[in-house]
């Protein structure tokens, strides 16, 4: 018999029907030299925050915050066993403006080690076991950096199983990704997320994308400098129509202190406070309830190997 899906969270392995309404891309904690000042440190704000959403029927966050970058795992068993809300971690590394070449330094030659030591045994001496694998492109490119993180990604997943999610730098390459991921090194599209889809509004390239298998993540909406909340309704429309509701996702992507509802920002709140309202208006209740739910499950759910 096959083994069974299941959703790692940072609490052990869940069934993907148990996830309940899902933000497939957001941050309790981050931290990066290029958002100084704004870091999301305070456990405190991020089981506040937690909270928050669940109160707003949230049942499951995915954190994209990868290697390095201020993922205080150890923290996050305790907030999401607080709160009632699942959390899945990750394990991956971003582009690399977000690194100093030592820290870079200290993983070459080793990086896919990493990551399947995150997602089999545990981050650090903590424990506990990322669910995914987190990686980024450039803007309309792939450079060496990106390259190399996803080579040892989809490493990582063959070892594994585990899914790759891909920050698309403002929703920009996505077809190149998936060359490269699915093309040249063998990941199945299915096994990929693609995220920020809705800062780049190309209809052709979000359809082509879809028709591929992998999944679209629609995130990051109330941003004034991003094409999010006022074209997002009709591009997923448009994927739905097309075929493709079952490869979406939402999620909030809350990467600084100031972005959160308890600091006064928009938070994971308002994915389900305002953007969900809005696309039942496009899409209808049951589309969306799927988006939330049973999308999020497949997407995240794996067949562990290890």
């Amino acid at each position: 018999m096959s083994p069974a899906a299941l959703v790692r969270t940072v609490l052990g392995d869940v069934r993907p029907e148990d996830l309940g309404v899902c933000d497939a891309h957001d941050h309790l904690f981050f931290a990066s030299p290029r958002l100084a000042g704004q870091e999301l440190w305070d456990r405190s704000a991020a089981g506040a925050e937690l909270a928050a959403f669940r109160a707003q029927g949230g049942g499951a966050v995915v954190q994209w915050t990868p290697y390095g970058l201020g993922r205080r795992a150890a923290d996050l068993p305790p907030v999401s066993r607080d709160a009632g809300v699942h959390v899945v971690a990750a394990t991956g590394l971003h582009q690399a403006a977000h690194y100093t070449e030592q820290s870079l330094g200290e993983i070459r030659g080793r990086l896919a080690g990493v990551f399947v030591a995150e997602l089999t045994t545990g981050i650090g001496t903590t424990g506990v076991r990322a669910g995914l694998i987190k990686v980024a492109g450039g803007f309309h490119a792939l450079d060496a950096h990106a390259r190399w993180t996803m080579a040892a990604a989809a490493e990582a997943h063959h070892a594994t199983g585990a899914p790759i999610a891909v920050h698309l730098e403002l929703g920009t390459g996505a077809l190149d990704v998936l060359d490269l991921l699915c093309g040249e090194l063998g990941v199945p599209a299915h096994r990929v997320i693609l995220g920020h889809l809705n800062r780049s509004p190309d209809l052709v390239v979000q359809r082509e994308a879809a028709a591929s298998g992998a999944y679209l993540a629609f995130d990051g909406p109330s941003r004034a400098n991003h094409a999010t909340d006022w074209r997002m309704p009709d591009a997923v429309r448009a994927l739905a129509d097309a075929g493709f509701g079952d490869r979406l996702l939402l999620g909030g992507d809350t990467t600084t202190a100031t972005a959160r509802s308890v600091d006064g920002g928009p938070g994971m709140p308002y994915l389900l406070r305002r953007v969900r309202p809005r696309l039942e208006l496009a899409l209808g209740k049951e589309l969306v309830d799927r988006i939330l739910t049973e999308n999020a499950g497949r997407a995240f759910a794996v067949a562990w190997r290890s």
